[in-house]
């Protein structure tokens, strides 16, 4: 919230720089009460940047900044004035003038009260308005304070800069969605390819390079649709993905179904894309050694979170991994993208020893 002008700080001008406020005090006012009124007046002219008036008990304006007089033009300070709420060419919403009452009678303070304003010559102006009591403090034709703050460019900005962010995000889910769409296409082309090629080993990388383009376009999709820069829903986003991979990957008659569960929570859009990664490439890795001359079986997904700490499994019933070959230390590239991945999220890779069925799990432990 913004300050009260009142209570705003300002330098000091110097005595030279006294004449901010225009004042005519009563003329039934005594000599020690205008010392002292004037004293007050002079206080308020070191920190009157914003429209500023002073209003006797009768709510008629006693005392104006310059800037108010320049934003509301009138004659000030006369008695014979019309109340506050009825001067110039301004129409005051009725709850404005019920709160300077309240200041009035009951001593209310007001700080920051929202309120808009058609003003001649300035146009539509948003503004903050200030009030406080001091009768008594100044003299008996002294009431109320009030301050007014105008907001206007403030929201102005604050709107453009939202409107701006909106068409970027919009603009950035279009592009998540071309590229899912360009990489889909890229994708079946290489599966076209790698059903006409001759060479075995040949076929075999064409497919492990459209997997891999599935899995970034599957990725892409779900970015498209959640939106960048946002929190992710990790529960919705992990079964949307893994039901994608499993139309895309999974033919009808395969017998393979992949789960997925989650705890409820957000992640970071950022922290999804890798996430989707290394669950697709899982995933890939299942359907690729799990089950083969077309075995049955099941791929689950489960991500648990407990505070800061949080697993990410992916697991099978399939045949399982063979023991490694005694001094062989090669790593696949699969293994070697989920390992940079959980290395991007701050884990890292725990696999289960050879036996039925496979599992990794990606481990994330200690604070932020």
């Amino acid at each position: 919230m913004s300050t009260s002008p009142l209570l705003s700080p300002a330098p000091d001008r110097g005595s030279g720089d006294q004449g901010h406020l225009h004042v005519v005090p009563s003329d039934q006012a005594s000599s020690s009460e205008t010392t002292r009124y004037s004293s007050f007046v002079n206080a308020l002219t070191a920190v009157a940047r914003e429209p500023l008036i002073v209003l006797d008990c009768g709510l008629r304006i006693v005392a104006a900044s310059p800037s108010y007089r320049q934003m509301f033009p009138g004659n000030f300070a006369n008695a014979h004035e019309p109340p506050f709420g009825e001067m110039n060419c301004i129409q005051w919403d009725s709850s404005v003038l019920e709160l300077l009452a309240d200041v009035l009678s009951q001593g209310a303070i007001v700080e920051d009260y929202a309120i808009e304003l058609d003003v001649p010559n300035f146009g539509r102006r948003r503004m903050l308005l200030s009030a406080r009591q001091v009768m008594g403090e100044i003299g008996r034709d002294t009431a109320i304070v009030v301050g007014f703050e105008d907001v206007t460019a403030l929201h102005e900005a604050q709107d453009l800069k939202a409107a701006l962010q909106e068409k970027q995000e919009m603009l950035l889910m279009e592009v998540h969605h071309r590229v899912a769409n360009s990489l889909q296409i890229i994708a079946s082309i290489l599966l076209l390819k790698a059903r006409s090629v001759q060479s075995e080993e040949t076929r075999h990388h064409l497919h492990d390079v459209h997997h891999r383009i599935v899995s970034v376009a599957s990725v892409q999709r779900q970015l498209s649709v959640s939106g960048p820069g946002r929190n992710v829903e990790f529960g919705p986003y992990l079964t949307v993905l893994c039901e994608g991979l499993a139309s895309s990957m999974i033919a009808d008659d395969q017998g393979i179904a992949v789960t997925a569960f989650a705890t409820a929570g957000t992640i970071k859009s950022e922290d999804a894309v890798s996430f989707g990664l290394i669950v697709t490439e899982l995933v890939i890795n299942a359907l690729k050694h799990g089950f083969p001359d077309g075995r049955r079986g099941h791929i689950v997904v489960d991500y648990v979170r407990d505070g800061n700490d949080w697993r990410l499994s992916v697991s099978d019933d399939g045949v399982g991994r063979s023991a490694s070959v005694p001094g062989s230390s090669h790593v696949g590239l699969g293994t070697s993208i989920v390992e940079a991945l959980a290395r991007n999220l701050g884990a890292h890779v725990e696999i289960a020893p050879p036996g039925p069925g496979a599992a990794t799990t990606i481990v994330h432990a200690g604070a932020d």
